[in-house]
């Protein structure tokens, strides 16, 4: 018994010792990892950077229009008949006085004959009932009867020419027709819609402008327009309208701006990006909008500032809080929060914290421009 019990002993014992001895290892290694994870210092992030610059700016307002035709009217009979000519195509463009249709006159035609001879014959009778009087062979009564006569008969020539005139459709103005709604032998009745026409050049575009824009607003000043079905075109054009009234809705004025057209590729109708120009210019900083971080409790933007106890080439980003003015194309103004000549990071903020190391390459940093064209490929 006493053996066994020695035996017991001595096994507790090394037990004991194993116990301790693994948990010395283990708090060793715990030491070590904890140690590290102080030491340890992250790769740098790898950015791109622009330096804050100042710049002037133009002020202008931008808008969403939409283009509209300086005449646009839709073509009709006046009066009913039947399409004899149909003598335009559809999207052709035309000259003021060219014919688009022609309604059957043969019975006008044939009325117009009859009248013209019983015209003819009551001056005839005029021109005798004149010499007669100065011979006084008839009487005043029947001289101005004769007269009358001779007017009346006029009038209806006049009268059928005029019906013949308006079953002759012709453009009052120049500009291009829209798809033709009639066809030849086709019956039309007075108002029928035959086509429409309409003037592209120079074309209107009409927007809306907030009511604090009316002082800056006159007639002449300088407005520039794209277009998104040609991304790689502007035109410059001037306001040519601004609207009298003030909308109770909106508080928005109407204004027409006249922009040239002579390609013929804009078309009423289309939406477009309208931007007035202003007289008045200002200074502002610029930095690319990229650099910016959007955050509902405000925008910031990181600065590179020089490691302290480091060499030039350790850079830390730390935030900065700015308050943003307008946008133009890649870039936006800051009204506050930096200075001309700091540098900022312009790619890779979203990645970033504050104190963290980085690393800058601007290899490979995208173009910024004031007025970007994108494609699409």
């Amino acid at each position: 018994m006493k053996a066994k019990g020695k035996v017991w002993i001595a096994a507790i014992i090394g037990l004991v010792v194993v116990v301790f001895a693994l948990v010395g290892i283990k708090v060793g290694q715990i030491r070590a990892m904890i140690q590290a994870g102080r030491s340890f210092v992250p790769p740098p992030e790898s950015v791109t950077s622009v330096k804050v610059a100042a710049a002037t700016w133009q002020s202008r307002r931008a808008a969403i229009g939409t283009l509209i035709a300086v005449h646009d009217v839709t073509l009709g009979a006046e009066l009913p008949g039947l399409i004899r000519e149909v003598d335009f195509d559809s999207g052709r463009t035309v000259k003021r006085g060219a014919v688009l249709v022609r309604l059957d006159t043969t019975n006008e035609e044939a009325q117009l004959a009859a009248a013209v001879a019983d015209a003819q014959l009551a001056k005839t009778t005029l021109d005798r009932a004149h010499a007669l009087r100065k011979g006084g062979a008839n009487t005043q009564v029947e001289l101005e009867a004769a007269e009358a006569r001779a007017k009346q008969t006029q009038a209806i020539v006049a009268n059928i020419q005029a019906t013949i005139t308006k079953k002759t459709i012709r453009a009052p103005f120049d500009g291009r027709v829209a798809m033709k709604q009639v066809e030849r032998g086709q019956v039309v009745s007075p108002g029928s819609p035959i086509a429409t026409l309409q003037s592209i050049d120079p074309i209107y575009a009409e927007f809306s402008l907030p009511q604090q824009a009316l002082a800056d607003l006159k007639t002449g000043q300088v407005a520039s327009m794209r277009v998104d079905s040609y991304p790689g075109k502007k035109w410059q054009g001037a306001i040519s309208t601004v609207n009298s009234e003030v909308d109770p809705v909106t508080r928005n004025v109407r204004v027409r701006a006249t922009f040239p057209n002579k390609e013929g590729i804009l078309r009423p109708g289309l939406f477009v990006n309208v931007e007035v120009n202003a007289s008045d210019q200002h200074d502002v900083l610029i930095v690319p909008a990229t650099a910016v971080v959007y955050a509902p409790y405000g925008d910031s933007v990181f600065v590179l500032e020089q490691k302290k106890d480091a060499d030039e080439s350790s850079l830390v980003a730390q935030p900065r809080f700015v308050r943003l003015g307008e946008r133009r194309g890649d870039l936006v103004a800051v009204v506050s929060g930096l200075k001309e000549g700091e540098t900022v990071v312009s790619n890779g903020a979203f990645k970033l914290r504050k104190g963290v190391q980085v690393l800058v390459n601007n290899t490979l940093a995208p173009p910024v421009e004031l007025e970007p064209n994108p494609t699409d490929k």
